[in-house]
C-alpha cells in the first residue's frame, strides 16, 4: 500500500458500498418485485444484445477500420457460424461450426 493514497482507498470503499446498497434493495425489501410486462419483454434481447455489441465489431472491423476486403476469415467464420446456429439452435454446434472455418483460412491462408 505504499502507493495508494487515503482518497483512492475512500473511493474503493464508497463504490463498494453504493454496489452493495443497490444489489441489495432487492433483498431489503418485505414487498415482492415485479416488473412491468414491457420490461420483461425487452430483457429477453439483453442477452443477444450485449452479445452482438461485443461480436459485430469484432468481426467487421479491423485496427479501428471497417474491413474492405472479403478475405478476411473473421466474416466466413461469423457467416457459418450464424447459418448453423439457424440450422441446429446449438451453441456449440455454432462455435465448432464458425472455427472450423475461421481458423483453416486464419491460419494456413493468413486471412
Amino acid at each position: 500500500m505504499n502507493d495508494t493514497d487515503l482518497w483512492t482507498l475512500g473511493v474503493i470503499s464508497g463504490l463498494a458500498c453504493v454496489t452493495v446498497i443497490a444489489r441489495s434493495f432487492f433483498f431489503i425489501s418485505s414487498k415482492p418485485w415485479s416488473l412491468p410486462h414491457w420490461a420483461q419483454r425487452g430483457l429477453q434481447y439483453a442477452p443477444i444484445a450485449a452479445l452482438s455489441a461485443v461480436v459485430l465489431p469484432e468481426v467487421v472491423m479491423s485496427q479501428g477500420h471497417l474491413v474492405s476486403t472479403l478475405a478476411d476469415a473473421r466474416i466466413f467464420g461469423a457467416l457459418v457460424g450464424a447459418l448453423a446456429y439457424w440450422w441446429r439452435r446449438d451453441v456449440l454446434v455454432t462455435i465448432m461450426a464458425g472455427m472450423a472455418v475461421y481458423l483453416p483460412l486464419h491460419l494456413m491462408l493468413g486471412w
